[in-house]
């Protein structure tokens, strides 16, 4: 991946459903020792490391891999399914948001 150098005016945004992962909080690690913000996005606010780095842990409540306790009835999202479709719709309507303030027309 080629980016410019992160620095304190800038905002990472991160997110893992259950727990956080070694690479998250490496890239969260070096945005944070650089000055910039970290947002984390997690379905599990109080477990992992990665919320460490993060200068806000925003909460997405919804079922995970990790809390996907096998239940004998039928579900309709099964494991992260959840998780990644309530990820996408957030991702989604930040870009739309971000369309209408930076004033984007198609």
């Amino acid at each position: 991946m080629t980016t410019p150098p992160i620095g304190p005016s800038d905002l990472l945004i991160t997110y893992a459903g259950p727990d956080g992962f070694s690479t998250v909080d490496a890239i969260s690690n070096v945005a944070k020792s650089n000055g910039a913000r970290v947002v984390f996005l997690t379905a599990q606010p109080d477990t992992g490391t990665s919320v460490k780095y993060a200068s806000v842990v925003a909460y997405i409540p919804a079922k995970t891999m990790a809390n996907d306790d096998g239940e004998k009835e039928r579900v309709l999202l099964p494991m992260g399914s959840l998780y990644e479709g309530a990820m996408f719709v957030l991702f989604e309507m930040v870009v739309y948001k971000l369309g209408v303030v930076l004033k984007f027309e198609s």
